[in-house]
């Protein structure tokens, strides 16, 4: 009962309330700030991650223009609906070269965390183009105009500079080549070895059906085509990965 009538002291007051919580939020800041001082990084290193391709990059970005977002999550919550769906759960390493994340929380769509490699460049284009032409139950509105829109990839080398600027590890020889780098993906006729010497599993080829010309479509069917490739869970150690 004393310990009682003493909590009543701090509740009757508002001082004594405001300095104890105040008190009581300071231990559990430290606690939660501390480690951030030692820790080189608080995500872990998962192999075969990599920075995007500048194709891939600049896919991304129309994604984001276009708000895709909103309908559409980048995120596998680790619950069994959502793996037996769409795939192994959604890791941190996943999203570190993402400025912003695309993890979102509302699906008019489905996710797209592991979309790539699950349908032809074909159906993604007809997809953009006409949803309900191979979804019929689609709510999404066409993107036929990506089709018709040059990429505009003058100076492309300072979005990889700006990126480097937030952490991604972009090398010089990456950003000198960029430009270059993006007319060989989509390119099936041209000398790809640098891009895939220097993005791994980059997708190659034609995506939006005409090789003579790199539109936006391009950029972003290239874009959703790597989404979840870049990670072999065949091989991934989970249990090694835990802190």
């Amino acid at each position: 009962m004393a310990l009682l009538d003493k909590h009543r002291i701090i509740e009757k007051n508002a001082t004594l309330l405001l300095v104890g919580s105040l008190f009581v939020v300071s231990i559990g800041g430290i606690v939660e700030i501390t480690p951030l001082f030692y820790l080189e990084n608080t995500i872990e290193k998962v192999e075969g991650m990599r920075p995007y391709s500048p194709l891939e990059l600049a896919g991304r970005n129309i994604y984001v223009r276009e708000g895709c977002y909103v309908c559409h999550s980048q995120m596998i919550r680790p619950f069994r609906d959502e793996v037996e769906r769409y795939g192994h759960y959604s890791l941190a390493a996943e999203s570190m070269y993402d400025h912003p994340f695309q993890w979102g929380s509302k699906r008019t769509g489905p996710d797209l965390a592991r979309v790539g490699g699950r349908y032809s460049n074909e159906w993604h284009v007809q997809h953009l183009i006409e949803p309900r032409s191979v979804v019929p139950e689609s709510v999404m509105p066409s993107y036929a105009f990506l089709k018709d829109k040059d990429l505009d990839i003058r100076n492309f080398q300072t979005h990889l500079v700006a990126n480097q600027r937030v952490g991604v590890p972009y090398t010089e020889e990456m950003v000198e080549n960029a430009v270059a780098d993006i007319k060989a993906q989509a390119d099936p006729n041209a000398d790809t070895s640098g891009v895939e010497a220097r993005y791994p599993k980059a997708q190659l080829g034609d995506f939006d059906g005409n090789p003579n010309r790199l539109t936006e479509m391009d950029a972003l069917v290239a874009y959703l085509q790597m989404l979840g490739t870049l990670v072999d869970f065949s091989t991934y150690d989970a249990p090694q990965n835990l802190r």
